[in-house]
Order: structure tokens, then C-alpha cells, then sequence
């Protein structure tokens, strides 16, 4: 995906009330902007790091610029809006950059299931058969531990993501095939694991529902200087 606006540069000040931070631009002034992402953040909001930040073109808006990437340690980029994750997918599912998911005619994005919504379903546009259909979920994962290669997920307590695992669990008891795919999106990470640290409830389940068919995958984005895209797999360790 590229950015149809040039990406703003600044310094973080500081992160707060979830959706707000403060940042330094180059030349001195101070703004406050919308911070698209309602996970902890951790090991990627450090006071002091380098900021990218998008400009909505639009003055209505309470917050004008929102901010999309950080210099994790002031060299791994990391994009911490958590909805380009599913913008990436799309773009690389219709690409076919996704090996394991090839070879459908159709995808839709949000399809309804029984208590709620998915982020894709793949399917072929006239098949009526089940297992020829793929439920998606998507995950976006940007928490390093301190050495760097090494990614976890989630980096906050996930109710709602312990909730898509049992759906996509009982979409597979169904027939279907049902994938969660962690989408990768910084530069240090060449691994996936559960942070049973942060949510054990969240690993437990996973393990468990992985046992039992649902499929896991992990892709890396690579960052450009106005765009990003999936581009490779890395190894998910259970």
C-alpha cells in the first residue's frame, strides 16, 4: 500500500488516553495526534523515538495528522495503526503474495459469522461446498522482545481475540477452513510466538485450537519510504 500523502516525520513526546499522543515536528512546534491503535504499545512507544504521521487533508477533523509508523529503537520501523494490517492483507491476497491462500476467485472482507464478523472469507464464486471456503482472521504484531527477531502477540490482555479463536475453531468443526494470520508489521521481527507472559489465556487457546485444525501463519511487511507491503513468511512457534 503507498500513502497518498508524504508522511510527516517528528519525535514522540509521550502516548496517553490510548488514542493521543504528543510529538516534536523538526522544526520545534508541538502537536497532538490520533493514535490508531488499542493495544499497550509496548517496546514501541519510547519517548524520544522517530515518528511518521499521516495527514486526513481534513481541518474538520479534532486531530488532523495520525501517527502510522515508529523507529523502534531508532532503527526497526514498526507500523503501529493496527487497521492497516487488514488493508495490507487484502492488498496481498489479491496479489496471490500469500502462497498458502491462493487460488480463490472471490474475497470478501468482513463476512458475518454467528456472533459477529471475521476480516476475510476466500471462497470460489459459484462452489457450495464448505471446505472449499476460508475464514481469515487478522492480527497485527509489533511488540519485540529485547533481543531483536523475536515477536509476541498480543502485547495487551485480548478478550476479543480469544473470542476469534473460538469462532474460528468452530467454523473448522463446521467444515470450513479457518486460518488466523499474524500480520508482521515491523522490521525486527523474524518470529511469532504467544506472549503467555502478558495474556496465558490467549497462548493456552491457541495452542489449543491449533491442535485441533485451525491454521496458523505469520507475514512480514517490508517498509519503503512511502509505502509498505506483506511480502515473505516467518515461522510461528507454538
Amino acid at each position: 500500500m503507498n500513502y497518498q500523502q508524504l508522511l510527516l516525520q517528528g519525535t514522540l513526546i509521550k502516548r496517553y488516553k490510548r488514542f493521543l499522543a504528543d510529538i516534536r515536528l523538526p522544526d520545534g512546534h508541538e502537536i497532538t495526534v490520533h493514535c490508531p491503535n488499542t493495544g499497550s504499545m509496548k517496546n514501541c512507544a519510547e519517548p524520544g523515538w522517530p515518528v511518521w504521521l499521516s495527514d486526513s487533508q481534513n481541518p474538520k477533523r479534532k486531530y488532523q495528522y495520525s501517527w502510522e509508523w515508529v523507529a523502534v529503537q531508532h532503527q526497526y520501523k514498526a507500523c503501529i495503526n493496527t487497521a492497516r494490517a487488514n488493508q495490507l492483507v487484502a492488498e496481498a491476497l489479491e496479489q496471490d503474495v500469500i502462497s498458502e491462500l491462493n487460488g480463490h476467485e472471490r474475497i470478501q472482507k468482513e463476512p458475518k459469522v454467528e456472533d459477529g464478523r471475521l476480516d476475510f472469507l476466500l471462497h470460489q464464486e459459484h462452489d457450495l461446498n464448505e471446505a472449499s471456503k476460508t475464514y481469515v482472521e487478522v492480527k497485527s504484531v509489533t511488540l519485540m522482545a529485547e533481543q531483536p527477531g523475536a515477536g509476541s502477540f498480543p502485547d495487551a490482555v485480548t478478550e476479543r481475540g480469544l473470542k476469534h479463536l473460538k469462532r474460528l475453531l468452530a467454523l473448522h468443526q463446521q467444515g470450513y477452513r479457518a486460518v488466523l494470520l499474524f500480520c508482521v508489521a515491523h522490521e525486527g521481527i523474524e518470529q511469532v510466538t504467544p506472549a503467555d507472559d502478558i495474556d496465558p489465556k490467549y497462548g493456552a487457546a491457541l495452542r489449543d485450537v491449533v491442535a485441533q485444525g485451525v491454521e496458523v501463519l505469520a507475514y512480514r511487511v517490508e517498509f519503503g519510504e512511502q509505502q509498505m507491503a506483506l511480502t515473505r513468511r516467518v515461522q510461528v512457534l507454538l
